[in-house]
């Protein structure tokens, strides 16, 4: 098999070599070329399939030695396919970029490598943002804008963001399309999805099919600016009712499917402690609005965004109202929730929270899991299966048990990759997202936080009673229905203030005078 892999590669590199002085005297850059494209992934993937093929052959399996020369060959393949990703830049970058954030599905030497991608993403030259804002709008950057800041306010695989004032002197950002990105997203899935093929062919467990199935179905979207716009609209009507949420307005006049004008946004990324703390920004309360939202989001209207990484998630003080606020950015990437999925989903998170095993087993199972269930528990949730036996609300999160999931995901990758094409696409996203969330609490320190758990509960409760309601045929079932989630709603209130009381000098002072009192009324206490 090793040999059949050094035939490929040979021939991969031969290609590339034999293009390339094709086209050396040509005023051409030859990363736009498909062929050269695709060979430089052949030859990746080639070299780290080899990698992987030959290195463990004279080392016993689950020796010492052959754990530290594992974590080698993920380190040293997974910055193989960082660099490939640069190189390629676009779909690429964005593919990697989703990996990067699987925390708690990939081996920690990939996802700790490509994180990076974020902050490596390519930058079109000025005059290439000029071109493309001249072909979509037809007027000259002087003609649309009284000033347009040539260097980026950040640059991501597929666009970069502008700093821009108007002729009225509203400030905008402008985000445009990198413009090769377009013509070169699509033959560059068909190459990932033949790279992935021929890697399921070499190593049977390796099956990440899914990864390409999620790339052809959702790169479209994302490469269509006036689709994000349309995102970024329907979330700000339906979380209207959070006052601390803040999504940019649309200027609809100067946007187009490769350039999307909305309000000028300022905050710092909602991972940076530094810059809360300097400006007075409340961690717990980010943490549980936060939480809030994205409850809502999942459980209650099944239309959720799904790239929260930090960069699309800011923190400010209202300027005027000194209140906190929640700015989401990058609309591009949604994920709408089938009701059925929606509430089965809800009911595994009710069970989950409440230690209900045979819920846990029920409902994975309906979501695709089958004899997996227990691996997606502790997938969904990133919970040891202790925890999720005693309930996952009731069990803290420890330094022990987050190394212990995170090695983990190293150890039963090929039964990870078994349970992601099993279970509905709709879910890919989800643990995706969830991954993204964990990484924020984790690094503002408010993992598994009661809030959160309380925040899950009531949704879901809301979301349970508007389904049954919808399918109630008299007006006394809905009636019951409504009490019933008005009960469930009061109850979670309650602990919610149980749990203030308990924290509070209050209860404090309260859990003092008690544990004083059998001394007090204890007569026949022994000194």
């Amino acid at each position: 098999m090793a040999g059949r892999l050094l035939k490929v590669s040979s021939l991969a590199t031969a290609a590339l070599a034999s293009s390339g002085f094709y086209l050396h005297n040509r005023q051409l850059d030859l990363n736009d070329l498909s062929l050269i494209r695709f060979g430089r992934a052949a030859v990746t993937t080639a070299i780290i399939s080899y990698d992987y093929l030959t290195s463990f052959k004279t080392i016993e399996y689950g020796t010492e030695e052959y754990w530290s020369l594992r974590s080698k060959v993920h380190r040293r393949s997974a910055e193989r396919l960082r660099d490939l990703c640069c190189a390629n830049r676009g779909t690429f970058i964005k593919v990697g970029q989703h990996l990067g954030a699987l925390d708690y599905l990939l081996p920690e030497e990939y996802t700790s490598t490509l994180k990076v991608l974020h902050s490596r993403a390519p930058q079109s030259s000025m005059e290439e943002i000029k071109q493309v804002i001249r072909e979509d709008l037809g007027k000259e950057l002087s003609e649309l804008f009284v000033s347009f800041e040539e260097s980026p306010q950040g640059a991501a695989s597929l666009a970069q963001v502008h700093k821009a004032v108007l002729h009225d002197g509203r400030t905008v950002a402008v985000k445009v399309q990198h413009p090769k990105v377009q013509t070169q997203s699509s033959k560059d899935i068909v190459v990932m999805e033949v790279l992935v093929r021929a890697v399921h062919w070499l190593f049977p467990d390796f099956a990440f099919m899914w990864l390409v199935e999620e790339a052809k179905k959702n790169m479209p979207l994302e490469l269509d600016f006036l689709n994000e716009g349309r995102n970024a609209e329907r979330v700000a009507r339906m979380l209207a009712h959070f006052s601390f949420l803040k999504v940019p307005e649309i200027h609809w006049d100067l946007s187009t499917k490769r350039i999307l004008t909305m309000d000028f946004a300022q905050g710092g990324q909602v991972n940076d402690r530094d810059y809360m703390r300097r400006h007075g920004i409340n961690v717990n309360e980010i943490s549980e609005n936060l939480g809030k939202m994205y409850s809502e989001m999942i459980f209650v209207h099944g239309f959720v965004h799904c790239d929260p990484h930090p960069g699309n998630v800011l923190v400010r003080k209202c300027p005027q109202s000194k209140n906190t606020e929640i700015v989401l950015l990058d609309h591009g990437l949604y994920q709408v929730l089938q009701p059925d999925f929606r509430l089965d989903y809800c009911r595994l998170w009710q069970s989950l929270i409440r230690g209900d095993m045979s819920g846990v087993e029920r409902y994975s199972r309906r979501l695709g899991a089958g004899d997996l269930y227990p691996l997606f528990a502790c997938v969904l949730t990133a919970r040891s299966w202790t925890a999720v036996n005693s309930g996952i609300s009731s069990t803290p999160v420890t330094h022990t048990e987050d190394v212990e999931i995170r090695t983990n995901a190293a150890l039963y990758l090929p039964q990870i990759s078994e349970l992601l094409n099993r279970v509905p696409r709709q879910m890919l996203l989800l643990l995706k997202t969830n991954d993204l969330l964990r990484g924020i609490e984790t690094t503002l320190q408010t993992r598994a936080a009661s809030s959160s758990f309380i925040n899950m509960s009531r949704c879901c409760i809301r979301a349970v009673a508007r389904h049954k309601r919808s399918k109630a045929r008299t007006r006394t079932r809905r009636l019951q229905i409504t009490l019933s989630e008005s009960f469930g709603l009061w109850q979670i209130s309650m602990y919610e203030l149980f749990l203030w009381v308990k924290g509070s000098a209050l209860g404090c002072w309260v859990a003092a005078l008690l544990g004083l009192l059998p001394e007090k009324v204890n007569p026949h206490r022994q000194p």
